[in-house]
């Protein structure tokens, strides 16, 4: 499946609002941090964070990282999300990060106000380069992967 395809199949998870991204310091300590996040048709997501963050300073030293993107559900046979797992990379100012930026305030409208705010913080990408689809909704334990270039 071509990357714009996956990336409408998977519309109603990355239309959500948090990803829950996991990190792991460089002794091993595992860290799993809540983001906003927009993505793009190649399934690139983008946050913003703080360099000073547990986050940013455990992809600093390894770009490795997980991630779960669900909607909240109270049903087991509601239980759906996706599961990724890839490299962060900090996005520099200039085409890519104002593309990203635009993603990311059509998504969530009200950083228009806090632009000057969201540029104190840095831009990341989380390039997923497996995705696993998890849809109790299809079967219990319904899962389907993919792998990204």
């Amino acid at each position: 499946m071509a990357l714009p395809e996956l990336f409408e199949y998977l519309a109603e998870y990355l239309g959500l609002s948090t990803l829950s991204l996991a990190t792991a310091s460089p002794d091993g300590r595992p860290h799993a941090a809540p983001v906003y996040f927009a993505a793009d048709a190649d399934l690139k997501l983008y946050y913003f964070s703080a360099e000073s963050s547990r986050h940013a300073q455990d992809t600093a030293a390894s770009q490795a990282a997980a991630g779960a993107i669900y909607p909240q559900c109270y049903d087991w046979q509601e239980i759906r999300g996706l599961q990724l797992e890839g490299e962060v990379h900090a996005v520099l100012s200039g085409a890519q990060w104002e593309k990203a930026w635009e993603l990311y305030r059509v998504k969530f409208p009200f950083v228009n106000e806090l632009r000057q705010v969201v540029e104190r913080n840095t831009l990341y990408m989380f390039a997923p380069r497996w995705v696993r689809l998890v849809d109790n909704r299809r079967g219990f334990g319904f899962t389907q992967e993919w792998m990204i270039s």
